[in-house]
Formats: structure tokens, sequence, C-alpha cells
């Protein structure tokens, strides 16, 4: 028993490969949101007829998702994470580093960033 069909399996194949292993146990299915089962022929029927769906619908959310991402790249926006460090504070870390009196974590903690991210971008 699942909730919704596309909690099972991500694609079609391995809708139907799960719900094929389950049946070689003895073991039916149930999905309570789009109240489809498998002990009928007429469940089955419904069954890959909703995951032949759910699959369409998967491949048009990543379609539109690549095509949202390709035209934000055209407009110049880059997707991640901002960088923490400006190139100018890399210069003033590498100076700080010079300073005998001054730890590693006390320049990461006037920085805002991590031991690790001072080490990661070569301080």
């Amino acid at each position: 028993m699942v909730w919704r069909l596309d909690r099972l399996g991500r694609s079609l194949t391995d809708l139907v490969e799960i719900i094929a292993r389950l049946k070689s146990r003895g073991i039916d299915f149930e999905s309570l949101t789009e109240k489809i089962e498998t002990f009928s022929p007429a469940g089955q029927l419904i069954f890959h007829i909703f995951a032949a769906l759910a699959q369409f619908e998967r491949s048009l959310i990543r379609e539109r998702v690549m095509a949202g991402l390709k035209a934000a790249r055209a407009r110049g926006r880059k997707g991640g994470r901002p960088k923490k460090l400006r190139p100018k504070d890399k210069l003033m870390i590498e100076t700080l580093r010079k300073d005998p009196n001054l730890s590693l974590g006390e320049i990461a903690a006037r920085f805002g960033v991590s031991r690790s991210t001072l080490y990661r971008n070569g301080a």
C-alpha cells in the first residue's frame, strides 16, 4: 500500500517491475490517493494507465525545468550557491595569514566562514 503511485517508482518500467515482484510473492498493490489496486484485472489495467500518465507527467516537469534553466542561463543567470569569499577577501586573508598572532579560526570568524572554507580556498 502506498500513498501515491509516483512514490513507488521512478519510471513506468520501475513501477511495473516492482508490482510484478510483489505479485510473484502473492502480494497485491493498492494506491490510496488514486484508488488503484491490483487485485482484479480491471485494477491492473487502471494501474498501467496511471503509471504511464505519472511517467509522462514527470517527463513534462523535467522538460519544463530544463527549459527554464536554459532560459535563465541565456539571461546570464548562474545556478548554484553564491561564493562566500570574494577575490578581495581572499587577498585580505592571505595578508592576515602572515600575522603570527592570528589563528586560522580567528580569521575565519572575521569573514564569517569556517576554517575548512579557508583551506578549500587556498588559505
